[in-house]
């Protein structure tokens, strides 16, 4: 089966008429093996390291030397500074084109979000009243002297009148019971 190697020209502002497919890969082939690394390099230069973007940019000016392919050789050093302008005036497009444009969000403006541990300080204290207040007489008690007043076990145990393991045991279960009285109005420390 024989393959027509002859295309449509597609260019812009051409009609009609014909193009050779294995004379315009001859032209791209051309145009990368001559050009390609230094347009390269002049172009991630131009867009402080960004690679990817700056093989973007060269394809792109490379396209646009085959547009113009009748008028460009591959081979003539004249090319390179008109490939150079190409690229530096896509850069400069891109350029304009992202001020022209709001900026695009970032994953990181999720973590400028407010969480619990920036919550107002005022809001916060009515919640631990609350929860506070639903704890028993002696597991409020034995908070406000060791978290607190910061007692230590045996000056609580002194204080409140009763053995140190009394003073522990509850200071525990006080705690739980505080967790647990937060959690349901939706707090977690």
């Amino acid at each position: 089966m024989r393959h027509n190697t002859e295309i449509r020209d597609a260019r812009p502002g051409r009609t009609g008429g014909t193009r050779d497919r294995a004379r315009d890969e001859a032209f791209i082939r051309a145009v990368y093996d001559k050009h390609g690394v230094f347009l390269l390099r002049v172009t991630t230069g131009m867009l402080w390291g960004d690679s990817h973007q700056a093989q973007d940019l060269v394809q792109e000016a490379v396209l646009r030397a085959w547009q113009n392919a009748d008028i460009l050789d591959p081979e003539a050093e004249g090319i390179r500074p008109w490939l150079v302008a190409v690229v530096r005036n896509l850069v400069i497009d891109g350029y304009r084109a992202r001020k022209a444009r709001p900026p695009e969000t970032i994953d990181t403006a999720l973590n400028d979000m407010p969480g619990p541990e920036s919550m107002d300080p005022a809001l916060t204290r009515k919640i631990v009243r609350e929860a506070l207040a639903d704890l028993t007489l002696q597991h409020r008690e034995i908070l406000v002297h060791v978290e607190f007043l910061d007692q230590s076990v045996a000056r609580t145990a002194e204080t409140l009148g009763i053995p140190p393991g009394t003073v522990k045991s509850r200071t525990h279960l006080a705690l739980r019971a505080l967790r647990g009285a937060l959690a349901e109005r939706g707090y977690t420390p």
